[in-house]
């Protein structure tokens, strides 16, 4: 099996990729965002959308009309004094 980890050193930007049963699993080694696809390319393509997201370059707080969509009042819609759970860490 091909390896670009053989001497076990951790490479800037490194990602691996391999398949589980049916699907190919792709991890940024950097963050530790992982996903899946049913192909490697699709495995990557899903992994560049969640590394985007991960580092803030994609997504965006939801606007008032959507949140009132979702059945939330948008006023209702603050952490307060709180801080945000950990999953949003």
């Amino acid at each position: 099996m091909a390896s670009s980890t053989r001497d076990r050193d951790v490479h800037d930007g490194e990602i691996r990729l391999w398949q589980e049963g049916d699907w190919w699993i792709a991890k940024d080694v950097d963050t530790g965002v992982t996903t899946q696809g049913e192909s490697r390319t699709a495995a990557l393509e899903n992994l560049d959308d969640a590394v985007a997201l991960h580092d803030g370059a994609r997504g965006r707080s939801p606007t008032d009309e959507e949140l009132r969509a979702a059945g939330i009042d948008p006023a209702d819609n603050t952490t307060g004094e709180r801080e945000p759970p950990d999953v949003l860490d």
